[in-house]
């Protein structure tokens, strides 16, 4: 298996002779890259002798008629950029290909890993962050710096993580690749609108973010997804079914249908829970007298798919205020749920609306792990791991039987 190392300039350079190593004692041919200013911290000649591969860094230097981008990333398995500038990540995010490994990049059609190094101001900065944001919406894996020492004298986040550790994030993410080829997803995603009139209507304060980030992550592992999602203004995660909808019923409507062919059910998405018994064809015009309206219970979707037979493996997600166990694991027996996610929703810079989300992830053995406040993308792959433990655990002890 062969991956691209790719190594940008900065002092962390160095390491990356100790990266190729691990990476070579783990069994993988490496195909080193660098740009320009790498070659001020280590040389290209050390990266060569250890990997018994041509160091490319000019788009221009090639003399054979294949195009040298293009055909390095059809051949890698993988590509890892470490240590990783500010500079190579703002190229990534935003598509810059001004050199050969930003253009290879532009090319890769691979898992793409990135270890990021620098100083702790340029690590805080909105713009960095934000471009993390993006890599990461994409399905980036980034191995984040460590905090410490750095070269400029100051103490702080920054750091190029231990070789040890980038390998990790290596070999993690392409024991994740594919990992769900051939299981079909349904993920739910976003709120649900109840319309009292063609003005009005309820609603909630659900992104989608959440659900969407889900949808991205099986996706990536090759599960066949199908998105059911309510009004949402996010871009549809590449390869993934969309079916947009607006209404609880409607939602409940098309998981029934869909759910007859699906190995997993992921019910993250806010339905609402009542809706107006009659909706006004008019707009309901205002007067001086009060306005009274009366609410109906919706189609209980998740515990309508509890109760089926032969049904797929459930999760649900629980947005709560308070006591979050409690009503997570009540929740969880009520809908007879394989996983649910509980989402706490007062948590600052978490829960709706954020890209941010703290939540319990509980079985039903009853096995509860808390996880600390994280990128829902992070979140998202964290709960398909889980998920994957999950069915492994269920195949097993069906085999058994």
């Amino acid at each position: 298996m062969k991956i691209v190392l790719g190594v940008t300039g900065c002092i962390g350079a160095y390491k990356s002779a100790i990266i190729l190593r691990l990476l070579q004692r783990t069994g993988f041919e490496v195909l080193p890259v660098m740009t320009r200013h790498a070659k001020e911290f280590i040389g290209s000649v050390t990266l060569e002798k250890l990997s018994g591969n041509k160091v490319i860094s000019d788009l221009f230097n090639d003399q054979t008629t294949r195009i040298e981008h293009i055909a390095l990333a059809r051949q890698s398995h993988l590509l890892l950029v470490a240590p990783a500038t500010a500079n190579i990540l703002g190229k990534f995010a935003h598509g810059i290909g001004d050199d050969f490994l930003s253009t290879l990049y532009l090319s890769t059609t691979t898992p793409v890993v990135v270890a990021p190094a620098m100083n702790v101001e340029m690590w805080n900065h909105v713009a960095t962050q934000e471009n993390l944001k993006i890599l990461e919406d994409r399905g980036v894996v980034i191995v984040e710096p460590d905090s410490g020492y750095l070269a400029c004298g100051e103490e702080g986040a920054g750091r190029l993580a231990e070789p040890e550790k980038v390998v990790e994030g290596v070999l993690s993410t392409l024991e994740n690749e594919k990992s769900l080829l051939g299981k079909r997803v349904l993920v739910t995603a976003g709120p649900t609108i109840e319309d009292i009139d063609p003005v009005r209507f309820i609603s909630n304060r659900s992104s989608g973010k959440m659900g969407y980030s889900i949808a991205r992550e099986a996706h990536s592992r090759g599960a066949q997804v199908v998105l059911v999602s309510g009004p949402c203004q996010l871009e549809v995660p590449v390869g993934v079914e969309l079916v947009k909808i607006r209404s609880a019923s409607e939602m409940a409507r098309v998981v029934f249908e869909r759910a007859e062919d699906v190995d997993v059910v992921v019910m993250a998405a806010a339905v609402s829970d009542y809706s107006p018994d009659r909706t006004s064809l008019q707009k309901i015009k205002k007067s001086n007298a009060e306005m009274v309206i009366s609410l109906k219970r919706t189609v209980d979707i998740l515990g309508a798919l509890g109760e089926k037979d032969n049904q797929p493996f459930l999760v649900g997600f629980a947005a709560e205020s308070d006591d979050l166990h409690t009503e997570s694991q009540k929740k969880l027996q009520e809908k007879k749920l394989d996983l649910i996610v509980g989402n706490n929703i007062s948590v600052e810079n978490g829960g709706f609306q954020s890209d941010l989300n703290q939540v319990i992830v509980i079985d039903r053995q009853g096995s509860v792990e808390e996880l600390p406040l994280l990128s829902k993308v992070k979140v998202a792959r964290i709960l398909w791991d889980r998920i994957e433990d999950k069915l492994d655990t269920r195949k097993v002890r069906s085999n058994s039987e």
